[in-house]
């Protein structure tokens, strides 16, 4: 049996270059598998908190409601308060429980510097916990229709 070569061109020399394409295509699927997997790692965190019967999260603080509409007129626990009055009921409230939480309803119309002011009567009259009552939200449907 006779074992031959084909001619060889004086042209073809050979492929010494790396071929990368591989390497690349390799490293693309680690980089999209990181990439999905990277946030399952950082809530996978598993703790066991202490128990406590004391104080639960769903406890409320004693609170009072301070209310205000577009008009102007002040509320105190629903019922109608004049300005000058209100830093007197405040204050009265505030040396009976110190610990009072004031929640703020003020209707999205009354203007910033308004709350402010209610904001500082409340914190002259000894109140310091102050929050904001908020109504929840629509859905996108709903707020578009309006």
């Amino acid at each position: 049996m006779a074992f031959g070569r084909f001619p060889r061109s004086a042209q073809a020399k050979p492929f010494s270059d790396i071929n990368v394409t591989p390497l690349v295509d390799v490293m693309l699927v680690l980089l999209v598998i990181f990439i999905l997997t990277a946030p399952l790692f950082t809530s996978a965190i598993r703790l066991e908190l202490p128990q406590s019967e004391v104080a639960q999260s769903g406890d409320a603080p004693e609170a009072i409601t301070l209310s205000l509409n577009p008009a102007g007129e002040l509320f105190v626990n629903d019922k109608p308060v004049q300005l000058p009055a209100l830093q007197a009921e405040l204050q009265r409230m505030a040396s009976q429980k110190p610990h009072l939480e004031v929640q703020l309803r003020v209707d999205q119309a009354v203007p910033y510097g308004q709350v402010l002011e209610l904001m500082g009567i409340a914190q002259q009259a000894g109140l310091h916990r102050i929050g904001f009552v908020t109504a929840p939200g629509l859905d996108s449907a709903k707020a578009t229709s309006r």
